[in-house]
């Protein structure tokens, strides 16, 4: 009896000499950590430095534009840091490394969003910023957009670094987390519906500010025409063509639609003359029409509601014929499309000329063919 009381008490002073010893080497590190956390920019200042000698680079102005404007944020975090692993000492103690690591872990995840806000917030203003000036030619809320989405991605990091701290089981938070996820959908689902086609219309671009489009919202009504005013964080605003009035469409309704874009369609009027050497009679003019309508139907992207042929006497008054005007538009969405197309053009006419040849027709082509932009109406 007397032994078993002799190594309790021998055990119980081991345990209090540990757990001394453990928050001894805790409070050195707790009182060495923000000298730690202050020499940590010298620290990468004197590496950046040194890298700059073997790399060819200039270490001292990486510095100075990447590191030196987040000092104060740093530092915080450093100290921090350095205290999280300082505690790694006390993880035996279950209750007290809990309690301190509540603090501790805390004010960490505090750091750690503030030196990444910050730091998120550096290359917004000198990259993001650019980049949607040079995609969408002015900045406008894509930029508010994609800063909301880092500064969640920021946060949500850091409350893992809470829980891995706190060694909290994350499949519970997460399961937690996706429930209230749930109920926050569900409560606030519209505004996220909206949010999401927000995001779509900005990374798809079907329209900008400016631009016609023609759309349809109700399939036994008739299209709607108008004028794109401007995309917002929750909604497009339309101006009706003709009524001068504001339509408001929810994003989440725009990005679900087929649109017509008629802005970005292109539109060439061509004009093809053909010379005949002799006049054409009544029958030959009808044989002669025939004959390039058929062509046409062959090369695609020519309206044929719009093609028109005009019979007339021959320019050049030396030589009696008939000149015939072709006049017909070419759409398209794109430069190389139209470049297509008119080589299609071309082998249009050579089709015709074999064509009319087996007739006995024979024609010159006095000048090249005449290309005339038209702006695509509605």
């Amino acid at each position: 009896m007397l032994n078993d009381w002799l190594q309790l008490e021998e055990e119980i002073l081991q345990y209090v000499i540990e757990l001394v010893i453990r928050l001894g080497i805790f409070t050195v590190g707790a009182v060495l950590s923000p000298f730690i956390g202050r020499s940590l920019p010298k620290v990468l200042r004197k590496t950046l430095k040194l890298i700059g000698y073997y790399l060819d680079i200039d270490g001292i102005e990486i510095y100075n534009r990447f590191v030196a404007p987040f000092k104060n944020a740093l530092n915080l975090t450093g100290t921090f840091l350095f205290l999280a692993l300082c505690l790694n000492v006390l993880i035996e103690y279950e209750d007290l490394y809990t309690f301190l690591g509540v603090f501790i872990y805390f004010a960490l995840s505090v750091g750690i969003v503030w030196l990444a806000s910050k730091m998120a917030r550096q290359v917004i203003r000198r990259s993001v910023i650019s980049l949607v000036q040079r995609w969408f030619g002015e900045v406008n809320e894509v930029v508010l957009i994609f800063e909301t989405l880092i500064y969640v991605l920021i946060l949500l990091i850091a409350v893992i670094i809470f829980a891995v701290g706190l060694r909290l089981n994350l499949v519970a938070i997460g399961a937690s987390l996706g429930l209230v996820g749930l109920a926050i959908s569900g409560a606030a689902k519209q505004t996220l519906e909206n949010l999401f086609g927000t995001l779509q219309l900005y990374l798809d671009r079907p329209y900008v500010a400016g631009e016609y489009i023609r759309i349809n919202f109700n399939p036994y009504a008739e299209d709607i025409y108008g004028r794109i005013e401007s995309v917002g964080l929750r909604s497009t605003k339309i101006r009706i063509v003709a009524q001068n009035t504001m339509m408001i469409v929810p994003n989440s309704v725009m990005a679900g639609k087929n649109l017509e874009n008629v802005s970005r369609g292109k539109k060439i009027m061509a004009m093809l003359c053909l010379d005949f050497g002799k006049y054409l009679k009544q029958g030959e003019q009808a044989l002669v029409k025939q004959i390039v309508e058929e062509a046409c139907k062959v090369f695609w992207s020519f309206e044929q509601a719009n093609t028109r042929l005009q019979f007339c006497p021959s320019e050049d008054s030396e030589k009696a014929g008939t000149r015939l005007r072709i006049i017909f538009f070419i759409t398209s969405t794109s430069g190389n499309s139209l470049t297509l197309r008119k080589r299609l053009l071309e082998l249009a006419n050579d089709a015709i000329a074999l064509k009319l040849a087996a007739y006995n027709l024979h024609f010159t082509v006095p000048e090249p063919t005449v290309y005339i932009d038209s702006p695509m109406s509605i």
